[in-house]
């Protein structure tokens, strides 16, 4: 069995901002509830955290350079609330989002089209860029 996929399909991966981005202390970030879950005994698997996690806050250069050898054209990945907002609520501070701003202008420059969004909220940013 053949299977082929339109010219213009869109090949891409998609992460969880807590699962890879680690430097959950980095650049003021508050505490998500994924950080107060993992931190509770019993509750994860020999109890990991995200608290490093794959290091993408530091290492996105590298990691967009292998998703540019695997032939990736499009990237989604979460915006980490906590990150953006640390005590949930209120503008978000430009040093914050400054990772997030960095990782779209790196995707784009690798032609890898960039798809944001929040997990737990409904707004989708396609452009990859926060107000």
């Amino acid at each position: 069995m053949t299977v082929c996929f339109p010219a213009d399909f869109l090949w891409g991966a998609a992460t969880s901002a807590y699962q890879i981005e680690g430097a959950v202390r980095a650049d003021g970030r508050g505490e998500s509830i994924w950080d107060r879950f993992s931190h509770t005994p019993g509750k994860t698997f020999q109890g990991h955290t995200g608290d490093v996690a794959c290091d993408h806050y530091h290492r996105y250069r590298e990691d967009v350079a292998l998703m540019l050898q695997l032939g990736l054209r499009a990237y989604r990945f979460s915006i980490a609330w906590p990150r953006v907002f640390p005590v949930g609520d209120g503008a978000p501070n430009p040093r914050r989002v400054d990772f997030y701003r960095r990782l779209v202008a790196e995707l784009r420059e690798a032609g890898i089209i960039p798809k944001a969004s929040f997990h737990w909220y409904r707004e989708v940013i396609e452009t990859g860029e926060v107000q």
